[in-house]
């Protein structure tokens, strides 16, 4: 299967999951192609300023990939400073949030998996 860039849905969010400011989300994968595996792959552009709010994940975890962009990525309570080429992952039962405090988008792959 292949699915051209043009078909792609995009989506525009605002104060993502709490949080502040605008999250553009293009979904590579909708959750039926998981085949029950999991929900989300998206190629996402946080705008500067905004922020993904702090969530919990339950039955699920998360990998980010950041492609372009820096910021702070709120680990369990800890907040890291992160930028192009680092991995973030939030397991089942962990919390995170992710901030941009740069001047250019952050670029980032976001993928949801079943626990």
């Amino acid at each position: 299967m292949i699915r051209k860039s043009n078909a792609l849905e995009k989506v525009k969010r605002l104060n993502p999951i709490g949080g502040e400011g605008e999250l553009e989300s293009i979904a590579l994968l909708q959750p039926e192609d998981f085949k029950g595996k999991g929900r989300m792959f998206a190629h996402n552009f946080l705008k500067p300023g905004s922020s993904i709010g702090l969530h919990t994940h339950t039955g699920d975890f998360e990998i980010y990939y950041i492609l372009n962009g820096e910021g702070v990525f709120v680990d369990n309570g800890e907040d890291v400073q992160v930028s192009k080429g680092d991995v973030l992952i939030t397991y089942d039962g962990e919390s995170h949030a992710l901030k941009n405090t740069g001047n250019v988008d952050i670029e980032f792959l976001a993928c949801i998996i079943f626990s």
